[in-house]
């Protein structure tokens, strides 16, 4: 499940022109909540509900949703009074984020490109959700450390993905994309995902602290539900030290 039209891979930067196209041509699907993106609609509540109680009340905090895809993580930020700028290397994924924050009366800064390149800083959170498996290992390093560049001093970093077990191999790929076609094929790569650990050590070789944990499971109804399993789905929060 991906939440962005994508930071991943190639020559210029962490984006991949083959990635960023594959999103692009899911951009008029996004908002649909039956469509290609119905896994992350049904998981939006709980990941954004997991972070926000981590930030206390959003109103006012700037927030940077790396990967932003059509905005669904940031127009909930936006709805909960946040100050929210959306980034992502997908044109046309982005065209329809500013079309549905218009018809939706939300005032979101959607921004095309990636996190290396972003001038500024200072976020009180930085947020990245189901992004950095598509970004390759040998950028991963990097892309971690422009992610904490832009968070301010004490600063939360927010991140969900998956899990690299054989569940997550049953589940993502197996189940959502050739069994129940929740997902067009080739949507992930199992090999690109990031044990606990990996993802810990990236964090703390870019400087931050990781505070928190979380797995997210499948819950009653369709949903998702926050517990302590990760082998498929989970969050990790960081602090940036100061």
């Amino acid at each position: 499940m991906t939440q962005m039209g994508n930071m991943a891979g190639g020559g210029g930067g962490s984006a991949d022109g083959a990635e960023v196209a594959k999103f692009d041509a899911l951009a008029s699907d996004w908002w649909n909540p039956r469509g290609p993106m119905a896994p992350l609609h049904a998981m939006n509540p709980v990941r954004m509900g997991w972070i926000a109680e981590r930030l206390g009340n959003l109103q006012g905090l700037r927030i940077l949703d790396v990967g932003c895809g059509a905005g669904l993580a940031s127009e909930w930020l936006a709805r909960e009074g946040a100050v929210v700028t959306g980034l992502d290397a997908a044109g046309a994924a982005l065209e329809a984020a500013r079309a549905h924050a218009a018809a939706s009366g939300l005032s979101i800064d959607y921004r095309e490109g990636m996190p290396e390149d972003l001038a500024g800083g200072g976020y009180d959170a930085v947020i990245v959700l189901e992004v950095i498996e598509h970004v390759p290992p040998s950028q991963r390093a990097a892309f971690c450390a422009s992610l904490a560049r832009l968070a301010k001093p004490g600063g939360l970093v927010a991140l969900s993905t998956l899990n690299r077990t054989r569940r997550s191999w049953l589940f993502a790929i197996l189940g959502a994309e050739h069994l129940l076609r929740w997902l067009p094929r080739g949507t992930h790569d199992w090999k690109q995902f990031l044990l606990p650990s990996e993802l810990g050590a990236l964090l703390r070789g870019a400087g931050l602290a990781v505070t928190d944990t979380a797995g997210m499971l499948p819950g009653l109804g369709g949903g998702f539900r926050i517990g302590r399993d990760m082998a498929v789905n989970y969050l990790m929060a960081a602090r940036k030290p100061g």
